[in-house]
């Protein structure tokens, strides 16, 4: 199992739990965008949007570069792969469980089937 930062992995999920968040997200994944740029799409004010750019940039989610007084935001994704490993994990230990559990019933149907045919 690969050992994770549970802070780290926190703060990803954290930042995640928030729509706007997502939204602002899905923007810097097609490009950098400017600070204002990332604003106009959502019914709030420039602050409120700078609020969640700070707890995008306290999970490492992305990175602002200053030119002047225009911010540009730049998203890096190494923690959502971190949190899509975690997952992953998570995934494949339930598959597991599941199939086994199927097997389980299915052996047990089998040995039913026997009994009621004698």
């Amino acid at each position: 199992m690969v050992k994770y930062s549970s802070g780290a992995l926190n703060r990803t999920f954290a930042a995640l739990a928030d729509p706007t968040r997502r939204r602002i997200l899905a923007h810097l994944a097609r490009g950098d965008r400017r600070v204002t740029d990332l604003a106009r799409p959502h019914a709030m004010s420039l602050p409120g949007v700078s609020k969640h750019l700070r707890v995008l940039e306290k999970a490492g989610l992305l990175r602002r570069r200053r030119y002047g007084r225009v911010h540009e935001m730049q998203l890096d994704a190494r923690p959502l792969k971190q949190a899509a490993q975690w997952v992953e994990e998570y995934r494949r230990f339930w598959e597991g469980s599941l199939d086994r559990l199927a097997a389980y019933l299915d052996k047990t149907a089998k040995r039913t089937q026997r009994k009621e045919a004698r």
